[in-house]
């Protein structure tokens, strides 16, 4: 029979040229196996990270933060989601719109302790900062130089923190057992620092629920669910301005 060489086993060789073969065989395999090791790593693709980061920062969450009392706070209801804020933010994902809704609100809080923890608050991003601070002054009889200053030290401090961040200022106005010229001068205050800063402005931020019995809850000046509802239509007549385009 003719000599196969491709598959001669080559029984009759001696030992030591078997080993030399078998180990030139496990070579061969070892620099084929590098080879394909080689052609699997490819260049990182990074066409497809440079999208997804543009994409993330075009879609990224813009905040509404409401800085304020116990209206804001949604003080008395079962569910604080049922204040204004939360009706906001029902409303904003109806829209399909990228903002969160951040309720800031303090019970009982003053427009001094709001200055007191404004800085703290602004640790976060806010693109939009709905100011709802002053009625408690009023119904302490805080003098007015200092409501007005309070008021107008917070905005300065939004404002050097990110001068892009969009202000509204919502008013308030106090029952008239306050007296006729101090409710005259308070309800003033914040028509004035609206204009004086250029922000947004909302006259009286309980319109339509303010001194209404049935809209409020027994103390007479907290709103009800149903009132809290109007009061979010009221700040999003303002709000709707600068975030529906």
């Amino acid at each position: 029979m003719p000599e196969n060489k491709h598959l001669d086993l080559n029984l009759t060789a001696s030992p030591t040229s078997k080993i030399i073969k078998f180990c030139y065989f496990i070579l061969v395999l070892f620099l084929l196996g590098c080879g394909n090791d080689k052609n699997v790593q490819k260049p990182e693709d990074t066409t497809n990270n440079t999208e997804t980061e543009t994409t993330a920062s075009e879609t990224k969450t813009k905040t509404i933060l409401c800085f304020g009392d116990s209206i804001t706070a949604g003080y008395g209801l079962d569910d604080t989601n049922d204040a204004f804020p939360g009706v906001l933010q029902t409303r904003i994902d109806s829209l399909d719109l990228d903002y969160v809704v951040v309720n800031s609100g303090l019970s009982g809080e003053t427009t001094a302790g709001g200055r007191s923890r404004i800085e703290w608050v602004l640790n976060q991003d806010i693109d939009i900062f709905l100011l709802e601070l002053g009625g408690n002054d009023g119904l302490r009889g805080v003098p007015l130089t200092e409501t007005r200053a309070n008021l107008q030290a917070i905005m300065d401090a939004v404002r050097e923190k990110d001068p892009e961040t969009t202000i509204i200022l919502a008013g308030m106005e106090l029952p008239p057992n306050m007296g006729q010229e101090y409710t005259a001068e308070f309800r003033a205050i914040f028509a004035e620092l609206a204009e004086a800063n250029n922000v947004l402005f909302i006259p009286f931020i309980l319109k339509d629920v303010g001194g209404i019995a049935e809209l409020n809850q027994n103390d007479g000046i907290h709103p009800t669910v149903e009132g809290h509802a109007i009061v979010a239509n009221t700040v999003w007549e303002a709000l709707e301005t600068v975030i529906v385009q």
